[in-house]
């Protein structure tokens, strides 16, 4: 049975900020995800220093659409909730600007595999100057960043 994720519980601790991204939301809150067992023990072990957190509007979206697209939409919506109200999670809203910004860099990178939203997501890490992100795909690698866990 999927976890409760407490993202909205944040220590007093600041630290850099990092990126969350969908595959690590999804490996805390679904318990049949090939890297549940793995983000579980990291997010345990995680929280108790864990940084503040930002993300795109398209991760929020992404997640929302994928658990309702497995009829699961109590939690589609007690995450989205859940990312909306934390303290700990900036949600960075995609713009038009952002967007085309995404847009282009997807374009210009015809030899991978990147997602429009991990285009987005790399943009909003390089403007914030933001090095980690928690995050299973290997994507963030390929685009020069780190990723936990």
């Amino acid at each position: 049975m999927p976890r409760h994720c407490t993202i909205n519980t944040w220590p007093g601790t600041i630290h850099e900020p990092g990126l969350l991204d969908i595959g690590y939301l999804i490996a805390l809150e679904a318990a049949d995800d090939q890297n549940h067992v793995a983000a579980d023990r990291h997010w345990n072990g995680f929280r108790k220093s864990l940084p503040p957190l930002v993300t795109p509007s398209f991760v929020f979206a992404e997640i929302a659409t994928f658990f309702n697209s497995r009829k699961r939409p109590a939690k589609a919506v007690e995450l989205g909730q859940m990312l909306l109200r934390s303290p700990g999670v900036q949600l960075v809203q995609v713009d038009e600007a952002l967007f085309l910004r995404g847009w282009q860099y997807f374009q210009q990178r015809p030899d991978k595999t990147f997602s429009l939203t991990d285009c987005v997501s790399f943009l909003v890490m390089q403007d914030r100057g933001i090095v980690e992100a928690l995050a299973f795909d290997q994507h963030f690698l390929q685009a020069g960043f780190q990723k936990l866990p």
